[in-house]
C-alpha cells in the first residue's frame, strides 16, 4: 500500500512546479529511505545510480535527482566524469516526484552514504525555485565553498552573497558533510540559472536527459565548479 501524502504536499503538487524553497518547508512524505522503499517501486518510481572509482577523492552527488530537482543528476554526472565518484537518487514518476524528497540531513539511502563516506571531498547538487539566475553555496567546508563561489563568479555566473539558513548545508548530519573529512560543499542552483543550461529553458525530465539540449552555460558552469576542486 502506498503512503498517503500529507495534504500540504499534495497542495504544492497541485500547483505544478512549486519553488523548491517553498516545498522544502513542507514535511517530507518519507523520513527514511526504508520507509520510502516500502511504499515506492525501484525501477518504476525511482532509481539509484552510482560510480565509485577506486582512487576517487571527490564525489558529486544528487540526492534529489531525476525529476525531483532537475537537472541535478545531469550536472553531478557530468561533473564526476570518469575521475570522480558519482551518486544520484532519481525520481522517475510521470508527475508528483516531490513525494520522493528526503531532506539532506535525513538522507540515509545506503548506497549514497557509502559513496559519500569513501571520499574526502563532496559536492552535493540541489535546486531552488528562484526565478533569477543565481547559486547559493553552502556546506561545512567553508574554504572549498569559497573557492567554488570564486570560480563560478570568475566564469560569469552569479553567486549569492549570503545563503539562507535553510539552504546552508551546515549540519553535520547533511550527507554533503558525511565524507572522510566531515565537511563538504552544497550547491543550491536557482531555477533561473538551471533554465539557462538547456535550450528553450526546458527542465522536463525527457529534455534534460538528452545531452544535445545542453547549452554552453551547462558546460562552463560544471567546469568552473571542478576547477576549484582538489
Amino acid at each position: 500500500m502506498r503512503r498517503v501524502i500529507p495534504a500540504v504536499v499534495t497542495g504544492l503538487l497541485a500547483l505544478g512546479a512549486a519553488p523548491v524553497a517553498q516545498a522544502a518547508k513542507a514535511p517530507d512524505a518519507y523520513t527514511t529511505y526504508a520507509d520510502l522503499a516500502a511504499h515506492e517501486s525501484e525501477g518504476k518510481d525511482y532509481r539509484r545510480v552510482q560510480r565509485l572509482p577506486r582512487k576517487a577523492k571527490v564525489a558529486h552527488i544528487a540526492i534529489h535527482g531525476g525529476a525531483i530537482e532537475a537537472p541535478t543528476s545531469q550536472l553531478a554526472d557530468h561533473a564526476a566524469g570518469s575521475r570522480h565518484a558519482f551518486y544520484s537518487f532519481e525520481g522517475l514518476k510521470p508527475s508528483g516526484n516531490r513525494v520522493l524528497h528526503i531532506t539532506s540531513t535525513r538522507f540515509d539511502e545506503p548506497r549514497g552514504r557509502k559513496v559519500a563516506a569513501a571520499v574526502d571531498y563532496t559536492v552535493s547538487w540541489h535546486a531552488t525555485g528562484d526565478t533569477k539566475a543565481t547559486t547559493y553555496v553552502g556546506g561545512r567546508d567553508r574554504k572549498l565553498a569559497k573557492k567554488v563561489a570564486t570560480a563560478l563568479r570568475a566564469a560569469g555566473f552569479t553567486v549569492a552573497a549570503s545563503t539562507p539558513k535553510e539552504l546552508d548545508g551546515d549540519s553535520p548530519a547533511n550527507i554533503a558533510n558525511r565524507n572522510r573529512r566531515g565537511m563538504g560543499v552544497q550547491l543550491e542552483v536557482s531555477r533561473g540559472q538551471r533554465e539557462r543550461f538547456f535550450a528553450n529553458g526546458d527542465l522536463s525530465r525527457a529534455w534534460v536527459e538528452d545531452p544535445a539540449h545542453r547549452t554552453r552555460a551547462f558546460y562552463r558552469y560544471v567546469a568552473a565548479v571542478n576547477s576549484a576542486l582538489p
